[in-house]
């Protein structure tokens, strides 16, 4: 079933995120749990998760940003895409990014983006089969 996120979903979701970039599974401190609350409540944030077997298995985040230009059509960012590495290859994560490709259709967005760090040749065609492409904008990253 892929679905947009609820409240109840935070240690499924962490377990998940586990397998992103090796992270630790957060502390439920203070901190932690305000920008959980803060994500959840956004009505322009959206987690889309697949889940299988009671389990997030897949998810990606899609965020929808007010815009001036372009008719003051918003956009859509794409981020935080990772199926668990038993689920891979059953088109989770396709369905989930199909389903953030609706929400950024109904908010009447012009484009969603996504960025990658991965090199993998792998992982940058199952991008462009899900119909992103790699030529018409050029990524500049500055980390903080």
């Amino acid at each position: 079933m892929v679905r947009e996120i609820t409240a109840a979903d935070f240690d499924g979701l962490m377990t998940l995120y586990m397998q992103l970039h090796d992270n630790p599974f957060p502390e439920k401190d203070e901190r932690v749990m305000s920008v959980w609350e803060s994500i959840i409540s956004d009505p322009c944030h959206h987690i889309i998760v697949a889940e299988e077997d009671g389990r997030i298995v897949s998810t990606c985040v899609c965020v929808i940003i007010p815009n001036l230009t372009r008719g003051q059509r918003p956009y859509a960012f794409i981020e935080n895409v990772v199926t668990d590495s038993a689920y891979r290859g059953r088109g989770l994560a396709s369905a989930c990014l199909d389903l953030a490709r609706e929400i950024a259709q109904r908010e009447n967005c012009y484009k969603m983006m996504l960025l990658t760090g991965s090199k993998e040749e792998s992982t940058l065609r199952f991008y462009e089969r899900a119909g992103y492409n790699k030529n018409d904008k050029t990524a500049f990253i500055q980390w903080l």
